[in-house]
């Protein structure tokens, strides 16, 4: 065989190696998102975004509508856990089990946003404790309206999801919620509202009003996002840069 024809065997062998190898997941996610009510605007543009970041960050995701298929064993193969508005009950016994062990031990990530803070006895559940506190030991209170615009101000403005962010932004119409206690006291706060920004104004406060926080005493990286009640949040660049950075940071093993 010639010199030029091993030569062209050689660079075809690698060439196939190399985009096998490349095309190659990083890694798998997990999306737990609630369909249809008031927050399914949320969850398709959350989806249809989701769709084409991983396409781009080459990473592979499942969406369940319902932690039924949530076991140890299942989780093993996840190292991102999404909670795209699903609440903290109708969970079964095991699937908590499972989530309990997947965020104490350190056995991947977890981004939640909004109805993951529903806590409470909800359409005949109970609440669930070590979920309250995984949040910071609260419980659902109310809503300061119906919908409300409001400024987001950070607090830990070094912090890797708030790369290239302005130190406030407005969110429009948002749900915000108020709870039994204020999550300070048990997490680490990395954004409030203003609650004097509130369009419509309203007199249902909380005074200090986080909604953005970690709790560090999680061996899993965790972040929870008190908004994502409508799809027009796709709209807001800076919703979306923080979307990007938090997804950045969330895949990032050692990032803090």
């Amino acid at each position: 065989m010639s010199t030029i024809k091993i030569a062209l065997i050689f660079f075809l062998v690698t060439y196939s190696v190399s985009n096998t190898l490349c095309a190659q997941t990083k890694f798998k996610a997990i999306v737990l998102a609630e369909r249809g009510g008031h927050h399914e605007s949320f969850v398709v543009a959350g989806l249809d975004w989701l769709s084409k970041y991983a396409q781009q960050e080459n990473f592979e995701y499942i969406v369940l509508n319902t932690p039924d298929a949530i076991t140890k064993e299942f989780l093993k193969e996840y190292k991102l856990f999404i909670q795209l508005n699903y609440p903290p009950y109708m969970w079964s016994d095991e699937s908590k089990r499972a989530f309990e062990d997947y965020i104490d031990n350190g056995k991947g990530a977890w981004v939640g946003f909004h109805h993951a803070s529903l806590l409470g006895e909800f359409d005949g559940y109970q609440i669930w404790p070590w979920f309250s506190d995984f949040l910071g030991g609260i419980r659902f209170k109310d809503y300061v309206a119906a919908r409300a615009d409001g400024e987001v101000h950070l607090e830990k403005k070094n912090h890797a999801v708030f790369a290239g962010l302005p130190s406030h932004f407005n969110l429009p119409g948002e749900e915000w919620y108020t709870f039994d206690k204020n999550p300070r006291e048990n997490t680490e706060i990395l954004a409030t509202v203003d609650e004097n920004s509130y369009q419509p104004q309203t007199d249902i406060k909380m005074g200090d009003h986080p909604v953005i926080w970690c709790n560090p005493k999680k061996k899993a990286k965790n972040i929870y996002f008190l908004f994502g009640h409508h799809g027009e949040l796709f709209h807001v660049k800076e919703f979306k840069q923080l979307l990007t950075n938090t997804m950045n940071w969330a895949m990032k093993e050692n990032n803090q």
